[in-house]
């Protein structure tokens, strides 16, 4: 009979342990999150950072890179893509199509309500802002007491009206000079009169170029490129905020947070730590020192207690 009861327990304890493995097999051989990100420094960061965070969280992650923006969003509606760093400002605009001047926050709270509708979760956005913005020279800025928008207008007037024969010139992407939403309504905003000559369009990669070397005055750039520090250009505020608000945000399908517990306050943990300041900082690294994305990835996160 003892030996009877033995074998019970045996069998019980057994079947426990069985039942467990297999619990803990089960969830180990669930398929690995899809993340897909865009082909530019910044996203190969991201994308480099995250795979490593949600590692270390005991996620099964799969990288996916160099996709194009309409591509991943394409891809998350049809369930080929689980979750991505996408800009509240280009969902907005290029997705669902509005073009009505919000603050950050509205925006936010816009594609999130939008988006989720379509079982996009906008989790919490990153303190960043990778928007369109005018730049200049940092020192010549100082020495021009230029820090606004107003300002470069009113010393392009004052230019024009006491040296016309030395305006000054701007450069601009091929892309904003000729948008609906690009050159035109922003020198309405600003009331920025420009003759032809004045505006020199180039590929967006040499403005930061053509600024640091003097060919123009100033330029059109995106705020957190790693060329804005690395070429000490001096970003002027939009204080009449015409330009979109474009705060990096980890957007992950409600199937994939359902399936995956945790996952959520893993990406939220991480999204607070990307501001302006560091993501410049980490694009500098790789564009200008020439440094992986997977080293700036690393060393940031450990820097921050995470690896």
């Amino acid at each position: 009979m003892a030996k009877a009861n033995r074998l019970t327990r045996w069998v019980r304890y057994t079947a426990l342990a069985l039942g467990t493995s297999l619990a803990l097999s089960s969830a180990a051989s669930a398929a690995p999150i899809i993340m897909a990100t865009k082909s530019f420094t910044e996203q190969h960061i991201m994308s480099a950072m995250t795979t490593m965070w949600l590692k270390k969280k005991g996620f099964e992650i799969e990288a996916k890179t160099n996709l194009a923006t309409t591509i991943v969003r394409n891809a998350m509606l049809s369930k080929q893509i689980d979750m991505t760093w996408e800009y509240t400002g280009t969902s907005l605009i290029i997705f669902n199509h509005i073009e009505q001047r919000m603050t950050p926050e509205e925006a936010y709270q816009t594609v999130k309500k939008l988006d989720g509708e379509k079982g996009l979760i906008w989790l919490n956005p990153a303190p960043m802002n990778n928007t369109y913005a005018f730049a200049m020279q940092r020192e010549r800025a100082e020495q021009e007491h230029i820090t606004t928008m107003s300002q470069l207008v009113a010393k392009i007037e004052q230019v024009r009206k006491t040296d016309p024969e030395n305006n000054w010139m701007l450069g601009l992407d091929l892309e904003f000079a000729g948008r609906s939403d690009g050159l035109k309504p922003l020198q309405q905003a600003y009331g920025l009169a420009l003759d032809r000559p004045q505006i020199r369009q180039m590929d967006p990669g040499l403005v930061y170029n053509a600024i640091r070397d003097g060919f123009v005055d100033a330029g059109l750039i995106y705020t957190t490129d790693g060329r804005v520090k690395g070429f000490e250009l001096k970003v002027l505020e939009d204080d009449k905020g015409f330009f979109p608000s474009y705060a990096m945000t980890p957007v992950v399908r409600k199937d994939t947070l359902e399936a995956h517990p945790g996952l959520a306050e893993a990406l939220n943990q991480l999204s607070p730590l990307i501001t302006d300041d560091a993501i410049t900082e980490m694009n500098k690294r790789v564009d200008i020192d020439h440094q992986s994305p997977q080293q700036v990835a690393r060393d940031f996160l450990k820097s921050n207690g995470l690896l």
